[in-house]
């Protein structure tokens, strides 16, 4: 078991004696990395990321987490402002809207193209001028 964590701690970038630091010396982008590697290997079929997982994180281990998280079969749940991170991790989107929740099964590009989804996101815009 120890083996197969600490495998899993190095794709997650925690090498060597970095898989043995205590949590209260870990680094903002060390303590998500951590969490996120907890909840992968606990086997939960959902992971709930509420707001922006890539926040703290360098790029290196923005990219492991989108390698570790192509594994996943669980549902995931996030908000984010990174487009890469959404483009390559999201296969189904959903916008709240005030005239009411769009939800489309796609891409991120996808659903930015997406006629009408981008109509109701219109529709909103032009009350918001309005005002």
């Amino acid at each position: 078991m120890q083996h197969f964590v600490r495998g899993f701690l190095g794709r997650m970038l925690f090498s060597g004696e970095d898989a043995l630091k205590k949590v209260g010396v870990l680094s903002g982008g060390e303590k998500v990395r951590c969490m996120l590697s907890k909840l992968m290997i606990s086997g939960s079929q959902h992971l709930n990321f509420l707001y922006e997982p890539t926040n703290h994180l360098d790029m290196e281990s923005i990219t492991a987490l989108n390698e570790a998280l192509k594994d996943f079969t669980g549902a995931l749940l996030f908000t984010s402002q990174d487009h890469q991170f959404v483009q390559t991790t999201a296969n189904r989107i959903m916008e709240i809207t005030p005239n009411g929740l769009i939800d489309k099964e796609c891409t991120y590009d996808e659903y930015l193209e997406n006629d009408e989804a981008a109509r109701k996101r219109q529709i909103v815009e032009i009350e918001e001028d309005d005002e």
